[in-house]
């Protein structure tokens, strides 16, 4: 089995860095355009995908959409589980507005957020449940940055601490028991679009 895992495309709040958390803002114009890159992208490889699976939230979902349109790859029903992690009262809001409001040691208060043992909890269960129903499939999975970031942390530890870029692809595959990284926040897909935009 593989899965690709994909962050969702640009919003106006990830342009103006805003935390978005579980707040469901939609994509703007550059975001679908950049879920159409790796879709062109994905047309072009020798990976083969048999389902896409969103975390529901409308940046994730239209994301999707975008991708199975242009593979003419069936969507699975989303799965809350994938949703991005909570952030509590610092949603929305800037580095600067969080720093004004509470500090710089913010991070360190409890306002709301979700705890990371919960959201890694919630990802490797669904891992879990993905491997008993497709694990003869290959899956790809639109999901956040947070909620990327915290499974990869889950089951590699600190091999990969790098940002999780918007619309960057993970590829990882299962045979029998653990998870092997064959591709890790590839964005080549937006900045070869670029190059050829500009000549």
């Amino acid at each position: 089995m593989r899965i690709g895992l994909i962050r969702h495309g640009l919003t106006d709040w990830n342009a103006a860095g805003r935390i978005q958390g579980q707040t469901d803002i939609p994509l703007n114009a550059e975001g679908r355009q950049q879920a159409e890159r790796l879709g062109h992208r994905l047309l072009t490889e020798d990976y083969q995908w048999d389902y896409i699976i969103t975390s529901g939230l409308s940046r994730a979902q239209e994301t999707g959409e975008i991708i199975s349109g242009l593979l003419d790859v069936p969507m699975l029903e989303p799965d809350a589980r994938l949703k991005e992690r909570g952030f509590g009262q610092i949603e929305g809001l800037t580095s600067d507005e969080r720093i004004t409001r509470w500090g710089m040691d913010w991070e360190t208060l409890d306002l709301g957020q979700e705890q990371i043992i919960d959201i890694q909890t919630r990802a490797l269960a669904f891992l879990e449940d993905l491997w008993a129903a497709y694990q003869d499939k290959n899956v790809l999975i639109v999901t956040h940055g947070a909620f990327l970031a915290n499974l990869l942390s889950a089951l590699f530890k600190d091999r990969y601490t790098e940002r999780i870029g918007n619309l960057s692809l993970t590829i990882l595959e299962k045979e029998q028991d653990d998870w092997s990284p064959l591709l890790y926040n590839c964005t080549r897909h937006l900045s070869l679009d670029a190059a050829k935009q500009s000549e």
